[in-house]
């Protein structure tokens, strides 16, 4: 009896072991089937990834012609005189406004000469390089607000070299205060569009 009862008892731990295995190789089974389909999906990510980069385009750069190469060069260097000369002919303005002499007016007027052909210069150069440049989006914002502030200080010379004194002396003094806010104003707009460029450089 013994006996059987031994066998019974081997024959159910055997059982039990050939379970334990088959689950042990199952759950081992999945595990590897959990693993390789993680693999694959970061495989096909990075492959989606490579193909993404290899199939968009790059940026194409913007060309510009020798032209505009040397137009720009003209520009920038007669731009280093526009604070200069705008500092000199305000003290010369603003000494000629109090205390009017033909002298400060000749020097007056040599100065204001300068600006108008410094202004004539780069405003030839700067719309011609502008609209060369109209189709690079690098710094358009930049580049537009720049020339939008020039044109307004040229038309604000323009202004102002109209509304002259007549006399030296100040018999219209209307005449003379209106040139002199004119001019200022007209300064601080180009200065501005001066360093509009500058300090974003370009």
């Amino acid at each position: 009896m013994w006996r059987c009862v031994e066998r019974l008892v081997g024959c159910s731990l055997a059982v039990v072991a050939t379970v334990s295995v088959a689950s042990a190789q199952e759950a081992g089974a999945e595990e590897r089937v959990a693993v390789s389909l993680d693999r694959a999906v970061a495989v096909a990510a990075a492959g989606a990834t490579f193909d993404e980069t290899q199939t968009s385009p790059p940026p194409r750069a913007f060309e510009y012609s020798d032209a505009y190469r040397l137009r720009a060069k003209i520009h920038r260097v007669s731009s280093f005189a526009t604070l200069p000369l705008f500092g000199t002919e305000a003290i010369l303005g603003q000494s000629l406004y109090t205390d009017p002499s033909s002298s400060k007016k000749s020097a007056h007027l040599a100065v204001a000469g300068g600006i108008g052909a410094l202004f004539a210069v780069n405003t030839v150069t700067g719309v011609w390089n502008l609209v060369e440049a109209r189709n690079d989006p690098n710094k358009r914002g930049r580049r537009l607000l720049h020339g939008i502030m020039m044109l307004g200080a040229d038309a604000g010379f323009l202004a102002t070299a109209a509304l002259g004194p007549e006399s030296e002396h100040g018999e219209i003094e209307g005449s003379r205060s209106t040139h002199r806010a004119v001019a200022f104003t007209s300064i601080g707009v180009a200065s501005a569009g001066y360093l509009v460029m500058l300090l974003g450089g370009h």
